[in-house]
């Protein structure tokens, strides 16, 4: 297998791996142009947003910039995105986000994972796994959603909550670790 297709398969894979690093500055070229285009652009901003992401519901999506994201086209959007300043996707494994979901300034969703042991950290080895967020979510203010998260339908995430584990559906839940506080 080469790298990417172990960093899309969840295993072990060399993040200094040159065709990753490659995709990763191609990326970074289309977010840099991205964040300097003019906000009053919207059609323009909102044709490279679905020429990036791997999938874009429809044409109701906006972004804020700045954005920030490592590849991408493993970033899936629904219907009516809406997503805050410094939001932050570290989609080294699908990020997939549903309809009418709402994110706050300052989120972060990250997939990549790192060993605790400092000796396998500076391999340079990682591994990523998912994130799913349902429909209808409401992502608070500087929340960081960490990988392997699923967070259902119709949920809010308090504002500085840090998502840990999977939320279910229809509840509130805030914190760190992120706990749900009410069910709906």
């Amino acid at each position: 297998m080469t790298e990417k297709e172990k960093m899309l398969a969840g295993l072990p894979y060399c993040a200094v791996d040159c065709q990753l690093l490659d995709e990763l500055n191609e990326c970074k070229d289309i977010i840099h142009r991205y964040n300097g285009m003019m906000p009053s652009m919207r059609a323009e901003r909102t044709a490279m947003l679905k020429a990036l992401l791997g999938h874009v519901g429809d044409d109701n999506i906006l972004i804020n910039q700045p954005f920030y994201c490592d590849y991408g086209k493993h970033i899936s959007v629904g219907k009516r995105f809406f997503a805050n300043f410094n939001f932050t996707v570290l989609d080294e494994a699908p990020v997939t986000i549903g309809d009418d979901c709402f994110i706050g300034p300052n989120v972060g969703i990250y997939t990549a994972c790192h060993s605790t042991d400092p000796v396998e950290r500076n391999t340079r080895r990682e591994w990523a796994l998912p994130v799913t967020i349902g429909d209808n979510v409401w992502i608070g203010g500087s929340v960081t959603i960490l990988a392997g998260v699923t967070i259902g339908d119709n949920v809010t995430i308090g504002a500085g909550s840090v998502v840990t584990r999977d939320i279910p559906s229809s509840c509130v839940a805030v914190g760190n670790p992120c706990r749900i506080i009410k069910k709906l």
